[in-house]
C-alpha cells in the first residue's frame, strides 16, 4: 500500500515511523523522477531536499506555520505533500499547477518564488507582522547555498539580526546553484567539521561552566574566545553568528533520524537560529547525482538511462549560436571577456569559459554584481559581454542605468531568453525588458530576427562607442547556415522584407517570421501588407519606419513584449513627434502576467502567432479602422 497515495494532508506525517517516512522519501522521490521525465522540470535540486522536505511538514504545523522556499524549484516533494499528488502529472503544462511555489495554487504556498535570494527578506516580513498581530506560528525559510551569493540574503540576514525575531533558515547546502558554485561564501559554508552533537555538547559545558562559582564566568569567556578562533577557521559558524543568529549544523540532510530531533529542538530555541543542512543535489537518481547541472532544469528524458528525448527539428539553439558566434568573436579580438551569474551552460558560454579560462567570470547569483563589474573591466579597455537571463537582467536595472549607460562604457548585455520562455511561466518569461531599457540614454537595443542576424547584432556590439543590448529567444534557430563570417549592421538600420500597399507591419525580434507568415495568408485574401523588420528598437531606423506610414497610412507593430512601454510605444511616440499622421495598431502581450504552457501555446494565446496577428491586422483593415486611430 502506497504511503503518499494514502497521505491526504501533512498532518498524516505526525502518524508516521521513521522507517514509514523512510519509504514515504522513496515514493515521493519515484513520483518526482516519473513526472519530470514526462513533463521536464527541476530534477536534481528537489531530489536533495526530499526528506528535508518530509522532515519540515512532521515538524510543523503547517499551513499556520510558514515554509518560505528560496527560488522554489526544489519545492516539488513540498507540493506532493500538500494535496497535489492527483494533479502532478501536470506540472508545468498549460492550465496545470506550477513548477514553483504559488500562494494561488495552495494555502501551504506561503510566498511566490522563481528567482532567488528573497526567501529570508520575505519570512523576516513574515516574523515580523506575526509579531504586530500577536501571533506564535513559526516561521521557517528553506534557502541553498547557491542563493547566498546574492545580496539580497545578507540584507534580510542582517536586519534578521538586529530584529531578534523568532525565525529558522535552513541553509540548504548542496554545493551547486545551477552550475557549480563560486566564490568566498561559498567556500566557508562547505568547511563542514561539526555536528549536532558538537552543538549540543557545547551548549551543555555552557551552562555548567555558568553555574561554577567566581571563576565559571572567566572561564566561559575563555572558552568562547578559543571556540570562536577554531570555528572561524574551520566552519561557516562565526559569519551567521556574527549576523545575530544562533548556528545549528551541519546536519545529514539524509538521515531523517537526525534531522527530526534537531528541528523538533528548534522550538525551544528564541531569536534568529541558521539550520547548516548538507544535502546531495539529484539524490536517489545516478543520472542526476553524477550530473546536477544538466539536471537541474531538464526536459523529457528516458527515466531508464537519463537520455534527454531528442526535440525534433535539428537547428542550433539561438543560445548555442551564441555561445559559438561569442568564441568566434574572443578569437579574433583579445579585448573580449565574458560574464555571467551562475548560468555557465545555460547561456552557452561553456566553450568560451574552457577556450578562455582568463577571460571568463561567473559572479555567482548576483546580476548586480555583474553589470558594475563589467563597467569595471570596461574602464580598462576591455569589452565586456554580460549574458543574462532577461527576467534576471530585471534586478540589475539600476546598475545598467548609473554604472553603464551614464558612463557610455561599452559593455554588452547580451538577453538570453527573451520574450515567452515556456513551462517555467511569469516568473520567468522574459518580456519586460524592451519596456525598462528603452528610455535609458546611451543604449543601443537589437532584437534579430533570426541566427544570421544574431551573429550581425553581436558583431555590431562590439564597433560601436558605447553600451550595447542584443535580446534573443529561447528555443531553435531556424536552420539557417552560418559559414560566412558575421559583418556589422549600421547603427539605426532596419530592412524592409516584403513590399505591400495595403498597411506596413513593423515587427522586431524573432516575430518578424511570424510578421512575414501573416502577411502570406492575408496576400492568400487579397490583402497586400508591407513588412519591415525593425532590427533596433533604438535608435529606430526613422527614414524607413516613417517612410512606410506616410505610404500606406496603416502601420502594425508586433512585438514580444509587454505593450506598455515597448516597440509599438516607440513608433507611436516616433509618429507623434514627426506630425505623421497614419492608423496604427500595436500587437503585443497584455497586461497581466502570462501563465505557463508551452511557447506555442502560449505564442497563440495571445496572438503572436501568424494565425494571431492575420486575425488581428485583418480586423484592423476594415473600412472603420480609418486613418489616424491608434489602438
Amino acid at each position: 500500500m502506497s504511503i503518499l497515495k494514502n497521505l491526504k494532508s501533512p498532518d498524516g506525517l505526525k502518524q508516521l515511523s521513521v522507517p514509514e517516512l523512510e519509504v514515504l522519501a522513496a515514493e515521493v522521490r519515484e513520483q518526482i523522477i516519473h513526472t519530470v521525465a514526462e513533463t521536464g522540470g527541476h530534477l536534481a535540486s528537489s531530489l536533495g531536499v526530499v526528506e528535508l522536505t518530509i522532515a519540515l511538514h512532521r515538524v510543523l504545523n503547517t499551513p499556520t506555520d510558514k515554509i518560505v522556499w528560496d527560488v522554489g524549484h526544489q519545492a516539488y516533494a513540498h507540493k506532493l505533500l500538500t494535496g497535489r499528488l492527483e494533479r502532478f502529472h501536470t506540472l508545468r503544462k498549460f492550465g496545470g499547477i506550477s513548477g514553483f511555489p504559488k500562494r494561488s495554487e495552495s494555502p501551504y504556498d506561503a510566498f511566490d518564488v522563481g528567482h532567488s535570494s528573497t526567501s529570508i527578506s520575505a519570512a523576516l516580513g513574515m516574523a515580523a507582522a506575526r509579531d504586530v498581530r500577536g501571533g506564535k506560528e513559526k516561521i521557517v525559510a528553506v534557502i541553498g547555498d547557491g542563493s547566498l551569493t546574492g545580496g539580497l540574503a545578507f540584507e534580510g540576514l542582517n536586519q534578521a539580526g538586529h530584529l531578534g525575531k523568532n525565525l529558522v533558515v535552513i541553509l540548504n547546502d548542496n554545493e551547486m546553484s545551477i552550475s557549480p558554485n563560486v566564490g568566498a561564501i561559498s567556500a566557508l559554508i562547505n568547511r563542514k567539521m561539526t555536528s549536532e552533537l558538537v552543538v549540543r555538547l557545547k551548549r551543555e559545558a555552557e551552562n555548567f561552566l555558568s553555574h561554577v562559582p567566581r571563576i565559571g564566568k572567566d572561564l566561559l569567556k575563555v572558552a568562547r574566545r578559543a571556540e570562536e578562533s577554531l570555528k572561524g577557521f574551520f566552519t561557516p559558524g562565526m559569519l551567521f553568528e556574527a549576523f545575530g543568529f544562533d548556528y545549528v549544523g551541519p546536519l545529514n540532510g539524509h538521515r531523517l533520524d537526525r534531522l527530526l530531533p534537531a528541528l523538533e529542538n528548534l522550538a525551544h530555541l528564541e531569536g534568529p537560529v541558521l539550520v547548516h543542512v548538507v544535502t546531495r543535489k539529484g539524490r536517489g537518481y545516478a543520472p542526476a547525482e553524477q550530473q546536477p547541472s544538466l539536471f537541474h532544469g531538464v526536459g523529457p528524458f528516458e527515466r531508464e538511462t537519463g537520455a534527454v528525448k531528442a526535440v525534433k527539428g535539428g537547428a542550433a539553439s539561438y543560445t548555442g549560436v551564441f555561445g559559438r558566434t561569442l568564441v568566434e568573436l574572443g578569437e579574433q579580438d583579445s579585448r573580449l571577456v565574458a560574464i555571467t551569474a551562475a548560468m555557465v551552460e545555460g547561456t552557452g558560454l561553456k566553450a568560451f569559459a574552457e577556450r578562455f579560462p582568463d577571460r571568463f567570470f561567473d559572479v555567482g547569483i548576483a546580476e548586480q554584481h555583474a553589470v558594475t563589474f563589467a563597467a569595471g573591466l570596461a574602464c580598462q579597455g576591455l569589452r565586456p559581454v554580460v549574458a543574462l537571463y532577461s527576467t534576471f537582467l530585471q534586478r540589475a536595472y539600476d546598475n545598467v542605468l548609473h554604472d553603464v549607460a551614464m558612463q557610455k562604457l561599452p559593455v554588452t548585455l547580451a538577453i538570453d531568453r527573451g520574450g515567452l520562455v515556456g513551462a517555467d511561466g511569469p516568473t520567468h518569461h522574459g518580456v519586460f525588458d524592451h519596456s525598462f531599457l528603452r528610455h535609458i540614454p546611451n543604449l543601443t537595443i537589437m532584437a534579430p530576427r533570426n541566427e544570421v542576424e544574431l551573429r550581425r547584432a553581436m558583431a555590431t556590439s562590439l564597433v560601436v562607442d558605447g553600451p550595447l543590448v542584443y535580446r534573443y529567444p529561447r528555443g531553435d534557430a531556424l536552420g539557417l547556415s552560418m559559414d560566412e563570417p558575421p559583418v556589422p549592421l549600421p547603427v539605426g538600420k532596419g530592412e524592409k522584407l516584403r513590399d505591400g500597399k495595403d498597411g506596413v507591419i513593423l515587427a522586431l525580434g524573432v516575430v518578424a517570421n511570424d510578421a512575414l507568415a501573416a502577411a502570406e495568408l492575408l496576400q492568400e485574401e487579397g490583402l497586400s501588407l508591407a513588412v519591415v523588420d525593425a532590427r533596433f528598437l533604438k535608435p529606430l531606423d526613422k527614414e524607413l519606419l516613417i517612410g512606410e506610414a506616410r505610404r500606406t497610412g496603416r502601420v502594425i507593430t508586433v512585438e514580444e513584449n509587454a505593450l506598455q512601454g515597448g516597440f509599438g510605444s516607440a513608433v507611436l511616440e516616433m509618429l507623434n513627434d514627426e506630425n505623421i499622421s497614419a492608423a496604427v495598431l500595436r500587437i503585443g502581450l497584455p497586461d497581466h502576467f502570462i501563465e505557463q504552457g508551452t511557447q506555442n501555446e502560449l505564442r497563440a494565446l495571445c496572438g503572436l502567432d501568424a494565425k494571431g496577428i492575420a486575425a488581428s491586422v485583418r480586423a484592423f483593415l476594415e473600412p472603420s479602422a480609418a486613418p489616424g486611430q491608434a489602438s
